[in-house]
């Protein structure tokens, strides 16, 4: 370890600064600014973040305490919650959320894993309610008296790290965030059964990708043939129809893959549908089954 320098200073040193450069010349993010720079301000967010800092205030009285170093970790000469809460404000937040995304295209390389069973990127989308004080973000009202936003999220399985990340308003419908998503060709999507919206996963076959969604209770749908299931691993049954409601069968006209599946530990019986024809039964089962990994993860965050 250089003993020359603190460790967070050498933790900063794994951040490609080139990149986050020359993102801050296309929003002008250091226009008319001297002494704190956008990269003063990004080394702050992910100072208060390792350090676990509840607000932007315990940030600052933290880092005021050690104003002698302030400089050699990177903050600048001198940071003060004016300039902070200043800086926050009037810089272009475009420039942070492109600069998560580069570093998040890298974790990905680096964590790439070949060994799942499905091969492909297989990714989870799902969304989170984050509760938040009324009094202070007036602009997240949610409930009568209550305020929160929705935190939807793709979530690269095979990596376990998410892909995509879209804020809304709490009161925001979780199928309106299906048409933000950048689905990729031959890609898998895997849903919870309040993503069900034919006109939506119709679309994502027509750009070549594949969805997994658990059906609802209410499922109108006309076999057209049937394919051979081994009832011991769990498929009752494997079917390709098509939807037979008067507006479902508009809204997808396509065919579309229903599996039946029985799930020992939780002891239940699952119905999906699916556009995939190539996958077997059982692995279409063990998509939805991973979909789980997103919920570990908006349990890790909350």
């Amino acid at each position: 370890m250089n003993r020359g320098k603190y460790v967070f200073a050498q933790l900063a040193e794994f951040l490609p600064q080139r990149a986050f450069d020359n993102l801050v010349l296309k929003y002008s993010g250091n226009k008319y600014i001297r002494h704190f720079t956008c990269w003063n301000q990004l080394l702050c967010f992910v100072f208060g973040q390792l350090s676990n800092r509840d607000s932007m205030r315990d940030l600052i009285t933290v880092i005021e305490a050690h104003a002698k170093k302030s400089y050699h970790l990177g903050f600048g000469r001198s940071v003060t919650r004016s300039n902070f809460s200043k800086a926050n404000i009037n810089r272009n937040s475009k420039l942070f959320e492109e600069y998560a995304y580069h570093l998040i295209d890298i974790a990905r390389r680096k964590c790439s894993n070949d060994n799942f069973e499905v091969k492909g990127k297989v990714y989870a989308f799902d969304s989170t309610t984050i509760d938040l004080c009324l009094n202070v973000f007036w602009w997240a009202k949610f409930r009568r008296a209550k305020g929160g936003i929705k935190l939807h999220t793709l979530y690269d399985i095979t990596t376990q790290i998410p892909a995509f990340l879209h804020i809304t308003s709490a009161r925001v419908n979780d199928m309106n965030a299906m048409d933000m998503i950048p689905y990729e060709r031959e890609a898998y999507y895997v849903f919870d059964r309040g993503y069900v919206d034919y006109t939506r996963l119709f679309r994502i076959t027509g750009q070549s990708a594949f969805f997994v969604v658990r059906a609802k209770s209410n499922l109108q749908f006309t076999r057209i043939y049937s394919r051979k299931v081994d009832k011991t691993n769990g498929v009752f049954l494997d079917q390709v129809g098509k939807l037979s409601g008067f507006y479902t069968s508009q809204q997808y006209p396509g065919k579309l893959r229903k599996v039946k599946y029985y799930d020992q530990e939780s002891n239940r019986v699952f119905v999906f549908l699916t556009n995939n024809f190539d996958l077997t039964a059982l692995q279409i089962a063990l998509l939805y089954k991973n979909r789980w990994q997103i919920e570990l993860f908006f349990k890790w965050i909350k």
